[in-house]
């Protein structure tokens, strides 16, 4: 055997070898995991007239409760479990939450009882200074949360700023604020003394900047649209969709108060176009025994949409994968 084929010889055994040998296990792909989703509203099993508030949880554990308003029992509501980061959208009570329900359950679903004041702070400060968890806001509401966290011996650094424009990320979970076409005056009863007094008295509101939606890409890869309390903006076609490629939408269709029923879809069907839709702030019993009632606004967005609709019934657990598409719970 001459020197070549013995030196051809040892390399092919080296490589059957290398074949043989065991492989390091590939790192999981971008988009792996599910996003996990459950709706903390008033009635189990129902979508009714006060319901905002979810609860997305990270395929790495992050858990992010966007709009506790006041269907969320306070800090001590055994559906929270860990919370990492609220998001505000804007700081109307029903958002902010001005007060919120003694018992799931309570009231009607068309007009649930909210007899719980969670005056000066608001449920959602209240509940990130039990929870230890940040607070997210865009325009000049960070502010706002940081004097709350301070007078209540908090860290005012849990209030995090991303103004339009900019993005932050928290346990792995990037945030970024979208336009929302709505108002956001800061009802005087979140203010202590005479000058909230005086400001109730005048009939004036605070000024804590422009309300907003958001924009958050979880781990798997998945980019959801919460939009708020908005009316139709052109930033929907341009940022929320064209720039930000959101595969799952939370859209607001309540009317009156933010866009109804046909202008929801519109935004949903012509301008944002995402691959599934959660339908939110239907002011309305939006269901009954669990089934869409007939001759709702709920019901009607559901007809005028062209991609799938998920009715979020409080309590149950969904799940969305990185393409913005349920693979459970809905």
């Amino acid at each position: 055997m001459n020197r070549l084929h013995a030196f051809m010889l040892a390399a092919a055994a080296a490589a059957l070898a290398g074949c043989a040998a065991p492989q390091a296990s590939a790192p999981a792909p971008a988009n792996s995991g599910v996003v996990k989703v459950t709706s903390l509203g008033g009635f189990d099993g129902e979508f009714c007239a006060q319901d905002r508030a979810l609860v997305f949880e990270d395929p790495n554990g992050t858990r992010v409760l966007y709009d506790p308003g006041r269907t969320v029992m306070g800090p001590n509501d055994p559906r929270l479990g860990k919370i990492d980061i609220v998001l505000v959208t804007h700081t109307h009570g029903d958002h902010l939450g001005n007060a919120y329900t003694k018992a799931i359950g309570a009231g009607t679903c068309a007009a649930p009882d909210f007899s719980v004041s969670a005056i000066p702070n608001g449920n959602a400060t209240n509940i990130a200074l039990a929870k230890k968890a940040k607070v997210v806001t865009g325009s000049d509401m960070p502010s706002f949360f940081a004097a709350k966290f301070r007078a209540n011996g908090g860290n005012p650094a849990d209030s995090i700023l991303a103004r339009f424009g900019g993005s932050v990320t928290v346990g792995g979970v990037k945030i970024a604020t979208v336009t929302a076409m709505h108002s956001n005056g800061l009802d005087p009863d979140y203010i202590p003394g005479e000058l909230g007094k005086n400001m109730k008295e005048a009939g004036i509101w605070g000024d804590v900047g422009l309300a907003t939606g958001y924009v958050v890409v979880f781990s798997n890869g998945l980019s959801v649209y919460l939009s708020g309390d908005t009316g139709v903006t052109a930033d929907q076609q341009t940022v929320v969709r064209d720039l930000y490629k959101v595969q799952l939408a939370v859209m607001n269709i309540g009317d009156g108060f933010t866009t109804g029923p046909t202008e929801s879809a519109y935004v949903i069907n012509d301008l944002v176009k995402p691959n599934t839709v959660i339908a939110s702030h239907a002011n309305e019993a939006g269901t009954q025994g669990g089934k869409v009632r007939e001759g709702s606004k709920t019901a009607r967005f559901i007809q005028l949409s062209k991609v799938p609709v998920v009715v979020p019934l409080s309590g149950r657990l969904m799940q969305f994968d990185g393409n913005g598409r349920c693979t459970a719970g809905c």
